[in-house]
């Protein structure tokens, strides 16, 4: 069982920087994680924004202004955005699969219970 808290959301100007943050609880040991960074924004399906495993992965519309990191020695992983645009407005949710890969966008299990950023024109 993993359990996924995310932090930091909030409102933001377009052009701002944010990080949020999800903080990983459970029996798997972090390492072996594989975690993931999905968005939801009304009217819209679920879209992969990064992963991070040994290597990190993006999707096509967050690469190069999102960047993913992990603090294996916190729990923790980390999605810093810049250059936010008003299409960036979406729940952020964290995930998690026991192994696999990252590059693979596919086999979350576990999932926290998303955190809103809202980005404004």
């Amino acid at each position: 069982q993993v359990d996924l808290v995310e932090s930091g959301g909030g409102l933001v100007q377009a052009g701002a920087s944010m990080r949020i943050a999800c903080t990983a609880s459970g029996d798997t040991p972090f390492g072996a994680l594989v975690m993931g960074w999905f968005r939801l924004a009304p009217g819209k399906d679920r879209e992969f924004v990064a992963s991070i495993g040994w290597d990190s992965h993006y999707g096509d519309s967050v690469k190069g202004r999102f960047a993913i990191a992990r603090e294996n020695a916190k729990n923790m992983i980390f999605l810093q955005m810049n250059n936010l645009k008003p299409g960036d407005t979406a729940v952020y949710y964290c995930a998690a699969k026991i192994g696999g890969l990252a590059s693979n966008p596919g086999g979350y299990n576990y999932w926290g219970q998303g955190t809103q950023v809202t980005v404004s024109s």
